[in-house]
């Protein structure tokens, strides 16, 4: 008997699925979503491929979010970012 794999991504605090989302609309209720969040929470947040992977990230970091990990999940990408801390 195999054990069962490990999930890719480590555990999230939070999960919002944004597929289907335009831009800037995912950012915004991804940023709105951090701001809710306990400092240091980590959301992870499904995005679609092209246009959202290529703004969302590079607008969380402007905002001052920090990018942990960002993942391929074939038809669509899942990012892991950690709110603010105070």
């Amino acid at each position: 008997m195999t054990e069962p794999s490990p999930p890719l991504l480590p555990a999230s605090d939070d999960q919002i699925d944004l597929r289907g989302t335009p831009c800037p609309l995912n950012f915004v209720r991804t940023k709105l979503h951090l701001q809710k969040m306990a400092p240091g929470s980590l959301l992870e947040v499904w995005l679609d491929p092209g246009e959202p992977i290529e703004q969302v990230p590079d607008s969380l970091k402007m905002a001052g979010y920090k990018i942990e990990q960002l993942q391929d999940c074939s038809g669509f990408y899942a990012l892991q970012v950690r709110s603010a801390d105070l």
